[in-house]
Order: structure tokens, then sequence, then C-alpha cells
């Protein structure tokens, strides 16, 4: 294979070079690096860091002066990417690399220490279910305000009688408050499915290190703990190719948007003036630059297409 030019002979990869006698070719680096993707992470890389530096000081691993250093940096880092300020690089790869360089530039050696018993690979495993957790605990949020608000309209209007509708055809007479719990079992669904999931997802694959774990005496329960786990994972290997909770997660926002998508549906119907059920508030609707009369529910319709997508 040819040798791009622009890599100086002898210069290995800054985080792996070892026995490489040379850096990797320009093209290797642009498809190697994930910073554009990853970056996003930083909030759960730190809080994995943090975690793992205090672990590493109670353990006697490294020193308390070191891991008392290690945290204030991270934390330094954390208000410069808040602020915009700081420098994300590509030829670094990743987020872990990106935060570790420039712990290194603020602390020193001390920097270095920081990926004791630790490997990029039980780090990303860390960072992406920690990212995903956090978006359950959203979603879950978000359905519990939904259901209530379900829950309220339903009560407010136990005996508004409104007609059932099959094939849009007028079918039996139902009331609204009937209409709406409805929905609220849908919700109750999605946020069973949302809880169980985040119960599988409950455990900390931090410790795992590369595939088969670290030589150095480790306590994963005080990481676990730090994070918010329930408990530490229990095979190794498993802890650091597992990516079943992303696709749990994919799967309930995928039923919990058809349900809103169905939702919103009846919204835009019931909102025309042949309908004339539900009238939408101003800030949920837009108008037209030809036709002054017109209130579309652009809002209900966004909800309606975006799952298709």
């Amino acid at each position: 294979m040819s040798q791009n030019p622009d890599n100086v002979p002898g210069a290995a990869n800054a985080m792996w070079g070892g026995r490489f006698a040379s850096g990797p070719d320009a093209i290797m680096e642009e498809i190697n690096a994930s910073i554009d993707f990853d970056r996003r992470l930083y909030e759960e890389d730190i809080a994995g860091s943090k975690a793992h530096a205090a672990m590493l000081a109670q353990q006697g691993i490294i020193t308390a002066d070191d891991a008392e250093s290690i945290i204030a940096g991270l934390e330094e880092i954390r208000g410069e990417i808040q602020a915009g300020r700081f420098n994300f690089s590509r030829e670094r790869e990743d987020i872990h690399m990106n935060i570790e360089a420039r712990l290194a530039e603020l602390i020193g050696p001390a920097a270095g220490r920081l990926h004791t018993a630790r490997s990029r690979n039980d780090q990303v495993a860390l960072d992406f279910r920690l990212h995903v957790k956090t978006a359950f605990l959203s979603l879950d949020r978000a359905l519990t305000g939904f259901i209530d608000a379900l829950l309220a309209k339903a009560e407010q209007h136990a005996d508004t009688v409104m007609p059932g509708f099959t094939h849009l055809q007028v079918a039996q007479p139902v009331t609204f408050g009937h209409h709406c719990l409805a929905y609220v079992e849908m919700a109750a669904r999605d946020l069973s499915r949302c809880r169980d999931a985040v119960n599988r997802l409950d455990e900390c694959p931090l410790g795992a290190a590369a595939l088969a774990g670290t030589g150095f005496d480790i306590d994963r329960h005080i990481t676990a703990k730090a994070l918010g786990f329930r408990e530490p994972t229990r095979n190794s290997l498993d802890s650091v190719s597992d990516r079943d909770f992303a696709l749990e997660f994919l799967s309930v926002a995928a039923i919990c948007g058809t349900h809103l998508s169905r939702l919103a549906e009846e919204i835009v119907i019931w909102s025309t003036p042949q309908f004339g059920f539900v009238r939408l508030s101003d800030a949920f609707s837009t108008g037209s630059s030809i036709m002054p009369q017109k209130k579309n529910p652009d809002a209900a319709e966004l909800v309606r297409a975006k799952p298709g997508r």
C-alpha cells in the first residue's frame, strides 16, 4: 500500500502507537473519527471519568491529590464545552480522547492516570448507556405529564357526548372523556415499555475494560452507585458489546410516536370547519400568506408526520 506523503515516518498514532512505525493514512483518519457524532456524549463521558477517578483514589490505585486534580480539570472542561470554547479535534478521533487530551493540557501528567483500569471500550459502552438512560427518563417524564393532561381532560368531559367514528363515518355515541381515556391506555403501555427497558439497561459496564476486565483492584459497585445504576454488569464480553438498550429505545419511541400520530390526525380532522369539535390555540397554529381566514393545525400535522420518518 502507498504511504500518504503527509504522514511523517515514525509518527505513530498518539493514542495507540505501540508497534506502529507510522501514522494512519489521511482517509483512515477521516473514516475513523467519531467526534462529529459522539461529542454530544460529553456530559456522560465527564460523569463517568469523575466516578472512575474517585473510585481509583478510594481503592488506593491513584492518589487523592491526583483524583482531585482530575475531577477539577474535568469540571473546567465541562464549562468550556458548555460555553462553546472547547476545540473539538478530529485528529483525536472521539469525545474520550478529546477530553483526556485537554485534561493533560490543564493538569499535566496526572491526566494520564485517569485511564488506569479503563478502556475506550467500556468507556463508550458506559457513555452510550448513560445517554440512552437519560433519554428514557426524559420520555418517562413526558409520558407521565401527557397521561396526567389526558386524565384531567377526560374528567372534565366525562359527560360530553360526541359521535364515535369507524371509517370516518358516524357510528355510535361516546363521550369525549372516554375518547381521551383511549389515549391514556396507549400512553400507559408506552410508559410501561419505557420503564421495563430502563430496568434492563440499569447496569454499569465500567470496569469491563477492553473485554476481559482488569488486573487492578477496582470496585465496580462504587462506580455503578455513583453513576446511578442499580448494579454492575455481570459479563465483561457482553458489557462492551451490548447495544440492545438503544434498539429498545428506538422501538419504544416508534410505538409512542405512532400513538401520538394517531391523536394528531384526529386533532387535524376535529379542528376543520366541517367537524368543528376542537379549537387550537394560536400558539400551536399557523396562518396563510394569501388566505387570512385560515388557521392551520401545523403543530398536530408535524406530530402526525414525524413518526413516519
